[in-house]
């Protein structure tokens, strides 16, 4: 039986089709069964080799990305990995290809060291995208178009006296999260009486148009953080790409504080970790931390940390879940108060930070 995840390349240009070909030919556990150099090519050949797995340019000739992105959907449904370059547009493009569907993405070299880069990141990245159900895509996509509103305030219950107050929701997620939190954003109200703090992992060029987005589709306002933002209630800071994020408190006002550096030995910057870490020590108790779906277990230290200090913690549920990574690595540790599914989240953090 062949084991191998089989791939379809498509890219308009003959030099980068080359380079990925060599890439995935390279892994042992990856086959490449043919290429394309257009949208509409691509979709003859997808229903013709019926792979596993679609690598594919944001900016094509004729058919783009995008468009094709939304054909494959319907006609030959298939986990798509999207190669963008790092250009305002370019990011722009790949924020709404995650929105419409595709799986992952990698951002197209422009030196030489980040060919190295790709070579070890794409075939990685196609591996994992090989096990995600694309109708599991489909549900999140579903769910956004329905577009559930919690009710905006006044209808936000008043906290009854003596109750805990949650300050801070601390967000943390990978792969799937972009479209994920499209759902939670258009979901969230605009006053919530708490921050929110969000460390999505992404490559540098990116997180700008995530945060724009974000904001745009939402009533909650969203932005790119930087250094030395306030934490105030009612607005959301995402971290952005090659950065690490931490929360501080100077003279009893809490800020963001941005650095190169990080605290903690880890693969990711930003890093779930990181920020959670500080958010236990600044925030402790008034906090609540909410993993999401992601690969691998970037937020379990974090969240340990914060539920030492008897932080509150949310994860998304695995039948939502893109890949169900991080939130698994910190269900499985016994963190989590409640699972939650995605089209549910919002309004069971409304519930947690009002009540």
């Amino acid at each position: 039986m062949d084991t191998q995840v089989k791939v379809l390349v498509v890219d308009d240009s003959a030099f980068m089709r080359q380079v990925i070909i060599k890439m995935l030919e390279a892994d042992p556990q990856i086959k490449v069964v043919g290429y394309a150099r257009d949208g509409q090519e691509a979709l003859e050949k997808i229903q013709r080799f019926k792979p596993d797995v679609v690598t594919m340019d944001v900016e094509m000739p004729g058919l783009d990305g995008l468009e094709t992105l939304e054909q494959i959907m319907c006609i030959q449904p298939t986990p798509v990995v999207m190669l963008s370059a790092v250009t305002v547009k370019g990011a722009e493009t790949t924020i709404r290809a995650l929105e419409l569907g595709a799986v992952d993405f990698v951002a197209k070299p422009a030196k030489r060291i980040e060919m190295v880069q790709l070579a070890n990141e794409l075939p990685a990245k196609i591996k994992m995208a090989a096990g995600v159900a694309v109708t599991k895509v489909c549900r999140v996509r579903k769910y956004e178009s329905a577009s559930v509103k919690v009710p905006a305030p006044p209808s936000l219950p008043a906290k009854p006296a003596g109750k805990r107050k949650i300050e801070v929701v601390a967000i943390g997620t990978s792969t799937g999260g972009p479209a994920a939190l499209n759902t939670l954003f258009r979901a969230l109200p605009e006053n919530l009486p708490a921050a929110v703090l969000i460390v999505q992992h992404m490559p540098v060029g990116f997180t700008a148009s995530l945060a724009q987005r974000l904001n745009d589709i939402g009533k909650m306002p969203v932005k790119e953080a930087e250094d030395g933002d306030l934490i105030v209630p009612g607005k959301a800071l995402l971290a952005p790409a090659g950065w690490q994020m931490e929360t501080v408190r100077e003279s009893g006002v809490a800020k963001v504080r941005l650095s190169k550096e990080s605290s903690i030995k880890t693969l990711f910057k930003p890093s779930v970790d990181v920020l959670f870490l500080s958010v236990a020590k600044v925030f402790g108790s008034k906090s609540l931390g909410v993993v999401m779906t992601g690969m691998g277990n970037d937020g379990l230290r974090g969240l340990k940390a914060m539920k030492e200090q008897n932080a509150l913690a949310l994860a998304e549920d695995e039948s939502t879940c893109i890949v169900y990574g991080m939130p698994r690595a910190v269900t499985e540790a016994g963190l989590v108060d409640k699972n939650v599914p995605l089209p549910n989240l919002a309004k069971e953090i409304v519930n947690i930070v009002t009540r």
